[in-house]
């Protein structure tokens, strides 16, 4: 009888079903309720096994729906963003996995100029991990690091080779992403939605912040414009309505973001477009910058009182809220950033080649703080973000090489970008490039007041627009190749 029950083809599933309802019976006598989730968790895991294209995309799908561990009330001594950085450590896993069997990318992505800023990268930061203060934080932050462009960059770039995914990865995000923002337009309008301190709590769970909310409002919205006008030829009247009034409310999203870094990046980027289509010489464009930047040096003081007269805060009304941005005397918000920025820059004069450790502004900032320059807001225990710059941020923790390695990919990623859009003969791909470049360049200039590049909200869109110009760059440009699939289907 034992024979015949080894012998039978239902036997391991006898043995896991056993195990599964000890383990989660034993689990739940501990109050500890989440091992029921492991069924659920296998189904990704099957699509991950089956398709690694479709699990990207499953991926991108949740990152705007997931929520921070730390907002479950769990402590692990490390704070993730579920799902979405379980299925990247999930996808990171898979790609080692393959590259170990020879499934190795196109090397067209591995040798291309962004790819090898990359390398330099990833690489300084895990130099300075070595070197850091606080090398078990500084570890943690280059792991996750390593996930998000695994996943949002390389295997991005190798599935992008195929036009019609790029579309799919827009709609992956946009999608869920519209649903929080009728969650945060609806929750909102509870308080009412001039209420500009209620907006800085409505985007909850799904965002920490409303910054980064604001962010990927401005990121998304030239996108949602491209694809608009790339589909404009074969919509109706009804489906081009729908389209305006989707990208309308899209507007009115950013506007009740009250973020005024977003605001701010989003105007640039509307500038950059008219410059662009109206095909200004970039030696008058040069011109024209460097006589602005005389003027203004030659008025520095007269400016620098005007700012200081300047004592609109913080407020409920739009228009005053975006005079509020020059308000460097009594607005708490802009005085603390200034306040981190002068950390920062005064803790690079300390460490300039290998910087404090990735990660580690928070927990080192403090004593660099001017009694002068501290506000109502400010405080020692690392709280209310880091840095608020993508650029200082690296500069303080890996010093001068880490900040020029992130200034390379950022000036490579736009070259990239502007040679697709302008070399390209299909209408589509000029469409798309340009309006990624837009979406990525908005971020560039947000970086400058806020950092969110190491969460996932933002890297889905950071890291995959960059592998969008890659991919559109190598595979889709005059004279480029046909796809070649180097992670085919299980």
């Amino acid at each position: 009888m034992p024979g015949k029950l080894i012998h039978n083809p239902f036997f391991p599933a006898y043995i896991i079903s056993f195990a599964f309802v000890t383990l989660n019976g034993i689990a739940i006598a501990f109050e500890w309720y989440y091992f029921l989730l492991v069924p659920v968790l296998l189904i990704p895991l099957l699509v991950a096994i089956l398709s690694l294209e479709k699990f990207y995309l499953l991926t991108v799908f949740f990152v705007p729906l997931s929520i921070q561990l730390s907002y479950l009330a769990v402590k692990m001594g490390v704070d993730i963003s579920l799902p979405s950085e379980v299925f990247l450590l999930l996808i990171l896993a898979i790609l080692v996995f393959k590259s170990a069997q020879g499934q190795i990318f196109d090397r067209r992505i591995l040798l291309h100029p962004v790819s090898l800023a990359l390398y330099f990268y990833l690489g300084w930061t895990f130099i300075t991990a070595v070197t850091s203060t606080i090398p078990l934080v500084s570890f943690k932050l280059f792991i996750a690091r390593l996930w998000f462009i695994a996943g949002f960059y390389f295997l991005a770039a190798q599935i992008f080779q195929d036009n019609k995914q790029i579309r799919k990865y827009f709609y992956a995000y946009i999608i869920p992403f519209t649903a929080v923002v009728v969650y945060v337009i609806l929750h909102h309008s509870i308080y009412g939605l001039t209420n500009q301190q209620v907006a800085y709590h409505v985007v909850k769970p799904f965002y920490n912040d409303h910054t980064s909310y604001g962010a990927v409002l401005a990121m998304l919205l030239p996108v949602i414009a491209g694809i608009f006008y790339t589909d404009i030829r074969k919509l109706n009247v009804f489906q081009r309505l729908v389209f305006i009034l989707f990208l309308l409310f899209f507007i009115m999203a950013l506007l009740f973001s009250y973020s005024r870094a977003a605001w701010i990046s989003f105007i640039s980027i509307v500038i950059l477009y008219m410059v662009i289509k109206l095909k200004i010489s970039w030696r008058i464009l040069m011109a024209g910058l460097l006589v602005t930047g005389f003027v203004l040096f030659s008025y520095r003081t007269e400016i620098k009182m005007s700012l200081g007269r300047n004592k609109q805060v913080s407020s409920g009304n739009i228009h005053e809220h975006f005079q509020s941005v020059a308000n460097i005397r009594n607005d708490d918000s802009n005085l603390e950033r200034l306040n981190r920025w002068g950390c920062a820059f005064r803790m690079f004069r300390e460490k300039p080649v290998l910087g404090w450790g990735p990660g580690t502004y928070m927990f080192n900032y403090a004593p660099f703080q001017i009694h002068s320059q501290k506000t109502a807001i400010s405080t020692n225990a690392g709280t209310l973000g880091d840095a608020h710059s993508e650029y200082l941020g690296p500069l303080s923790e890996s010093g001068l090489p880490g900040a020029l390695s992130f200034a390379a990919i950022i000036v490579l990623t736009w070259i990239t970008g502007f040679r697709v859009y302008i070399r390209s003969e299909k209408r589509k791909v000029k469409i798309l490039s340009l309006s990624v470049l837009l979406g990525l360049t908005s971020f560039y200039i947000h970086g400058i007041l806020n950092n969110f590049l190491d969460t996932d909200k933002i890297s889905a869109l950071f890291w995959g627009f960059t592998a969008i110009l890659v991919a559109l760059d190598i595979y889709h440009s005059k004279g480029s190749k046909k796809r070649v699939d180097y992670l085919p289907e299980n």
